[in-house]
C-alpha cells in the first residue's frame, strides 16, 4: 500500500504528454539514416569564445569525470565498469572546450575518430538523447572555435541530429528537452539547406514553448536548483552566440525561423540579463553558488565564466547583489556588510518535475565575513543508493524535521511523492533590519498534521531565526550543517562557539530547545567528493525555537 500511495502523489502530477511520451520512447525503434551531410553554412558572424569548465581530460585517452578517473584502454565506451552518469560525461566532450583545450588538439582529433569508429549508430549510452544533444553542441562549438572537425565526425554530426530528431525526450520535459532543442539548433545553424532548417525549425518551436515556462520572471529556472539554473545561463547564451555566428543569412526573414531568430536577438539579452542577476543574487561571497536541490560544483561553468562570457557577449551585467527577494523563484538574499543568507521558500520545482528537488524547503545558508558558515550538504552522486536519498533528506539541510520524517515525500533517485509547498507572510528588505517570513504544509500529511514557520531576521551584527509549529508532534529537531572550516564547541551554559577558519568567533544562543548535540556529517561540494564537517542538531522542547546567531564586527 506505501508503494502504492508513493505512485499514486508521484504520478498524479504528470503531463499527459510524459505518459504517452515514455511509451513512444520504450516501443519507438527508428533506425539510424546515414545519407550524406548536408552542405556545411558560411557563416556571417564571428564566434565568442565560451564559457569554459574544467579539464576532464588527462591523456588521448585517459578522463577524469565526477573525480574519478579511468583509461579509455580499461573502462570502454559501455559497460559497469562505471556509473551512467560517469558513461554520459565520458560522450560529451566536455573537454574539447574546457580550460586550456588549445593545448590538447591532438588528443580531442585521437579522441574523436575514436569515438566515430568505436560507437555505432543508435547503440550505447553515447546515442541516448542527452549525451547526444551535449555532443553535437560540443562538436560544433569546436569547430566555430577554429578547429578542423573530421570529415568522419562531420557525417556523424549529421546522423546524430537525424537520430535526435526521432528521440527527442518528450517524456522527461524540462532541462533534457531543452538540450535537445539546443542541439538541432547548432547543427542547423552548422549546415544549411532543407535538412538544417528542418531541425533549427523544430528546436525553434521547442524553445518557443519551453524558454517562457522553464525561465521564470526573475530570471530564476524553474528546477530551483542553483546548478541547473547555471546550465541554462549556459545554454542561453551558447544559443545567443550560435545565432549571432550563423548572422541573418540563417533563414528568410518571412519564414518561422527567420522571425524567430529575429524575435531572439530582441528579447534575448534582456532575459539573459535578468538570468546572471538571479546567478549573482543566490551566490555567496566566494563567487559560487548555494546549493539548493541538486546542486554541486564542476558541473556547470563557474560563475565567474559565466559572467565573463555574458560580458563577451554584451549581455548587460548589472549591479552587484544587493538583498532581494525574487518572487517568482521563492528565494531570497539577505545582506549586510558582514553577512549574506540566503533563503529557502521556494517550492520544490514545478510539480511535473520535480527530479532534482530535495527535501529543502525552508533551508537557507549563511557566509559570514567572506566565508561559508552555514551550508547545505550538496549533492556527491545521483542513482538509487541510500546515501542519494540521504542528500535529497531535509536532514542533510539546514530545516526543522518532524517525526524524522522528510518534508517532502523525496524517493528513488530523482522521484517526489507528497511535496511541501510553500507560504510567504512577511518580506522586508530594509538596510537597516531584513527579515522574511514563511511556513509549509509538508507535514500536514502526517497521521498528527503539522505546520512549520520559519522567521529570519538580519541585523548588523546578529541573525535571529525562530522555528514555530502549529500542530502536535512525537519530535521536531532542527539541524544547522557546519561549513568544513568551521568548528563547534558548547559551553557549560548551554552557549554554542563556533569558530571560522580565519580566527574569528560567533556565538549561537538557543531558547526553546530541549537538547542540543554537535555531530559528525559530510559535506559535498562536488560529485564524488565527501568532506567531513560538523552538524548541530537542536531539539525542540516545545513548539517554538528561537536561534541568535551573534558576531563581532571588528
Amino acid at each position: 500500500m506505501n508503494k502504492i500511495r508513493l505512485y499514486w502523489h508521484t504520478l498524479r502530477h504528470l503531463k499527459p504528454v510524459q505518459f504517452y511520451g515514455r511509451l513512444w520512447f520504450r516501443y519507438s525503434r527508428p533506425r539510424p539514416d546515414l545519407s550524406p551531410h548536408p552542405t556545411l553554412r558560411v557563416l556571417a558572424g564571428s564566434w565568442q569564445l565560451p564559457a569554459r569548465r574544467e579539464p576532464s581530460l588527462l591523456g588521448p585517452e585517459h578522463f577524469v569525470f565526477l573525480n574519478e578517473e579511468g583509461h579509455l584502454a580499461e573502462v570502454g565506451w559501455v559497460g559497469e565498469a562505471r556509473t551512467k552518469l560517469w558513461r554520459y560525461n565520458q560522450h560529451y566532450f566536455d573537454d574539447l572546450n574546457a580550460e586550456g583545450a588549445e593545448a590538447r588538439g591532438e588528443w580531442h582529433r585521437i579522441l574523436l575518430a575514436r569515438w566515430v569508429a568505436e560507437n555505432p549508430p543508435g547503440v550505447g549510452d553515447g546515442w541516448e538523447p542527452y549525451p547526444t544533444s551535449l555532443r553535437i553542441v560540443n562538436w560544433v562549438k569546436w569547430a566555430l572555435a577554429g578547429n578542423e572537425l573530421p570529415s568522419a565526425c562531420v557525417a556523424s554530426l549529421a546522423v546524430q541530429a537525424r537520430w535526435l530528431m526521432r528521440r527527442l525526450e518528450i517524456h522527461l520535459l524540462g532541462n533534457h528537452l531543452f538540450a535537445n532543442a539546443k542541439a538541432l539548433i547548432f547543427a542547423g545553424c552548422f549546415f544549411t539547406g532543407p535538412e538544417a532548417e528542418r531541425w533549427l525549425r523544430t528546436g525553434m518551436k521547442i524553445l518557443t514553448r519551453e524558454i517562457p515556462e522553464q525561465i521564470l520572471s526573475d530570471g530564476g529556472h524553474f528546477e530551483r536548483s542553483t546548478m541547473y539554473h547555471a546550465l541554462a545561463l549556459e545554454d542561453m547564451l551558447d544559443l545567443l552566440n550560435v545565432l549571432r555566428t550563423a548572422g541573418a543569412a540563417i533563414a528568410p526573414e518571412n519564414s518561422f525561423v527567420g522571425r524567430q531568430q529575429a524575435q531572439c536577438a530582441a528579447a534575448w539579452p534582456a532575459l539573459i540579463s535578468s538570468m546572471v542577476s538571479w546567478l549573482k543574487t543566490m551566490s555567496h561571497p566566494d563567487g559560487e553558488v548555494g546549493f539548493f536541490n541538486d546542486a554541486a560544483l564542476g558541473i556547470a561553468p563557474s560563475c565567474a565564466s559565466l559572467l565573463a562570457y555574458a560580458q563577451r557577449l554584451g549581455v548587460e551585467q548589472g549591479a552587484d547583489a544587493n538583498p532581494a527577494w525574487m518572487a517568482a523563484s521563492g528565494y531570497a538574499r539577505l545582506q549586510n556588510e558582514a553577512a549574506v543568507m540566503l533563503f529557502d521558500a521556494a517550492p520544490v520545482g514545478p510539480d511535473y518535475l520535480p527530479g532534482h528537488a530535495h527535501a529543502d524547503t525552508l533551508s537557507f545558508e549563511l557566509s559570514l565575513f567572506g566565508q561559508r558558515v552555514f551550508v547545505n550538504s550538496g549533492t556527491s552522486e545521483y542513482g538509487l543508493s541510500a546515501e542519494r536519498l540521504r542528500q535529497r533528506g531535509s536532514a542533510a539541510h539546514n530545516t526543522v524535521v518532524v517525526d524524522g520524517e522528510n518534508s517532502s515525500e523525496v524517493w528513488s533517485g530523482f522521484r517526489v511523492a507528497r511535496r511541501a509547498y510553500p507560504s510567504v507572510a512577511q518580506v522586508d528588505l530594509q538596510e537597516s533590519a531584513q527579515r522574511l517570513s514563511a511556513s509549509h504544509d509538508g507535514y500536514q500529511r502526517l497521521a498528527s498534521p503539522v505546520t512549520v514557520s520559519r522567521a529570519v531576521q538580519l541585523e548588523s551584527a546578529f541573525l535571529l531565526i525562530e522555528d514555530e509549529l502549529q500542530g502536535e508532534c512525537a519530535a521536531a529537531v532542527a539541524y544547522f550543517h557546519l561549513h568544513p572550516g568551521v568548528q563547534a564547541r558548547q559551553h557549560s551554559d548551554g552557549t554554542l562557539v563556533l569558530r571560522l577558519a580565519s580566527g574569528q568567533q560567533l556565538s549561537m544562543l538557543l531558547e526553546g530547545a530541549d537538547s542540543v548535540s554537535i555531530t559528525e556529517s559530510t559535506w559535498h561540494p562536488r560529485f564524488g567528493v565527501v568532506e567531513p564537517n560538523q552538524c548541530i542538531a537542536v531539539g525542540l522542547a516545545g513548539r517554538r525555537l528561537l536561534t541568535r546567531i551573534e558576531w563581532s564586527q571588528q
